[in-house]
């Protein structure tokens, strides 16, 4: 699998993390209901640690699921962003999952990245998947919806 956007998407997010956090604005309130910059970088550590775990139990053989719940939690994100040690820490707790990801995906066969997934894909309490999808779709999907998402969500923090 070609991993040149899963590579790129996380670089986009991790320039766009770090110009809201030079600009002084990570700590602004976000517009209700949304999340700040260690919220959505909590998010996005808790997404690629989901997507690798997944990523690994295809390629062992072992029977997998995927759902996002954990990492919408409130509690979980600030747990989550403590333990890294703050946004700095996050943004390089993304990078190295970003690179392990992508290792992890390149040699994959045709057939591992076929191999269903049972997914629960929520947003914003709204169901948006809720039945299997293959574990290639994640990965694409991270890196075509999700992480381009959230780096947006990074850049309208901005002044």
């Amino acid at each position: 699998m070609d991993t040149t956007p899963l590579r790129d998407a996380h670089h986009a997010l991790l320039e766009a993390a770090a110009t809201v956090a030079g600009a002084g604005t990570a700590d602004r309130p976000p517009s209700d209901g949304e999340w700040d910059a260690g919220q959505i970088l909590a998010h996005v550590s808790l997404i690629d640690a989901a997507t690798v775990a997944a990523v690994v139990s295809a390629a062992s053989g072992a029977v997998t699921t995927y759902d996002n719940r954990v990492a919408q939690d409130a509690w979980t994100l600030g747990r989550v962003g403590a333990l890294a040690g703050g946004e700095a820490g996050l943004r390089e707790r993304v990078r190295l999952q970003g690179e392990a990801l992508c290792a992890l995906v390149a040699p994959l066969s045709e057939a591992e990245l076929d191999t269903p997934v049972p997914t629960l894909l929520l947003s914003h309490g709204q169901v948006l998947v809720d039945r299997p999808m293959p574990l290639r779709d994640l990965v694409t999907g991270l890196a075509e919806a999700e992480l381009p998402g959230h780096t947006k969500q990074l850049l309208a923090l901005l002044p």
